[in-house]
């Protein structure tokens, strides 16, 4: 009770101040309460794996949305940025605590990331309550933008189900019909399968087997001599980072002739540490490395001096939410107290991006191209064609307030 008053009070108090500076606005110094806010350091909030399997891409991420905000000028509608970095270790149990520790700990504006789906889940959760302006910048969890939708929760990556899609159709063009799927058993797994089940299905596939995998297990070696048993016409898996590279690596030891497909995620970040043994696999993903447009040759560039790293599609997510939090807060120039502008310049933003431009659905999910690829020989993946143009989420129970 004492905050609420102490609260109006001040109100009315730079009220009464405001309407005397009307009369002699030439002497008064009394900043506005925009001015106020003006002075103060827009926080950033980062939640992202900084250890575990999946360190390497939340460093790409981060490294490169930072590059984007400072290619910017370093500003957010020209205001000094604090980043506020925690390390989600992409463990769903510790979410919670995490996203709290930045959200009603550090208060932070605007909170990005995280990778892992289960984590963004419980993120989401806390955010959407909070009403915390939010950027998913990877994970691909369906949930956060259908059924918890909210005006308050943008996505900058994909759905777990886009990648997905086309590559059902890509399968059944090759003339393979009978597919064993191997997936990590969790909220991305189910998902990857859904969608890769919702084109082959409907095509005329037929799912000879589901192998799931508890996450983040990388011991895959009976399931490789099961899959070796049942002789299928290919194999769709979704595995990413350092249990991606693994995989691969396994397939290939195991002699297994069969035709390998997954979604991007499979070979991105971890194509060289799978040299050989990557050569023919075929994904789809929104993103290629050789993609032929001017954002995309800068990009891999800059990313390069910046971090003498090779960019990869995490760090094309990066510095599309870097671009993304640049012309949101240059919209209202800077005012993080102006939620309902800022997410009025979000719905309506347009990203430049390396990946090819994209707008937003009405469920606030990219509206992107999904790329057919293909490793053509030790560390080289090549792009072949689009697998599927302008491709939206269906965002199944997002009903927007």
């Amino acid at each position: 009770m004492t905050k609420s008053i102490t609260s109006t009070s001040r109100r009315r108090f730079l009220g009464g101040v405001g309407a005397a500076a009307g009369v002699a606005a030439a002497t008064s110094s009394v900043p506005t309460r925009f001015a106020i806010g003006q002075q103060a350091k827009i926080k950033v909030g980062i939640l992202l794996p900084y250890t575990g399997t999946f360190a390497a891409l939340g460093h790409n991420i981060t490294d490169a949305m930072k590059l984007a905000i400072n290619q910017a000028g370093g500003k957010l509608g020209g205001r000094e940025i604090e980043y506020i970095a925690v390390d989600s270790e992409a463990d769903p149990a510790k979410a919670t605590a995490n996203t709290n520790k930045l959200v009603v700990g550090s208060k932070v504006d605007v909170i990005t990331g995280p990778v892992h789906s289960g984590v963004a889940a419980a993120m989401v959760k806390i955010t959407r309550e909070e009403e915390t302006l939010t950027v998913i910048s990877n994970a691909g969890a369906g949930a956060a933008t259908g059924e918890m939708c909210a005006p308050n929760i943008f996505r900058t990556s994909f759905t777990n189900w886009q990648p997905a899609f086309p590559c059902g159709s890509v399968v059944l063009k090759d003339g393979h019909k009978r597919v064993v799927m191997m997936y990590w058993k969790y909220a991305a797994g189910f998902e990857f399968a859904g969608g890769f089940r919702d084109s082959f299905v409907p095509g005329g596939g037929t799912v000879m087997k589901e192998i799931q995998v508890d996450f983040p297990n990388v011991e895959f070696q009976a399931h490789l001599t099961e899959i070796a048993a049942l002789k299928p016409d290919a194999v769709y898996v979704f595995f990413a980072g350092g249990g991606a590279a693994k995989f691969v690596k396994d397939y290939h030891a195991a002699g297994i002739k069969i035709p390998l497909y997954g979604s991007g995620f499979l070979t991105d970040g971890v194509l060289q540490a799978q040299d050989e043994a990557a050569v023919g696999i075929k994904t789809t993903l929104h993103y290629a490395n050789d993609l032929d447009n001017p954002a995309n040759k800068k990009f891999r560039a800059d990313f390069k001096a910046a971090t003498n790293r090779d960019a990869d599609v995490y760090a094309v997510q990066g510095y599309d939410t870097g671009t993304f939090l640049v012309q949101a807060y240059a919209a209202v120039n800077g005012d993080t107290g102006a939620k309902k502008q800022i997410i009025a310049a979000m719905e309506k933003a347009t990203i430049d991006s390396p990946r090819g431009k994209f707008t937003f659905s009405k469920a606030h999910n990219p509206i992107q191209n999904i790329y057919l690829r293909q490793v053509k020989a030790p560390g080289q993946e090549v792009f072949l064609g689009v697998a599927h143009e302008a491709l939206a989420d269906p965002a199944k129970g997002c009903k927007m307030a």
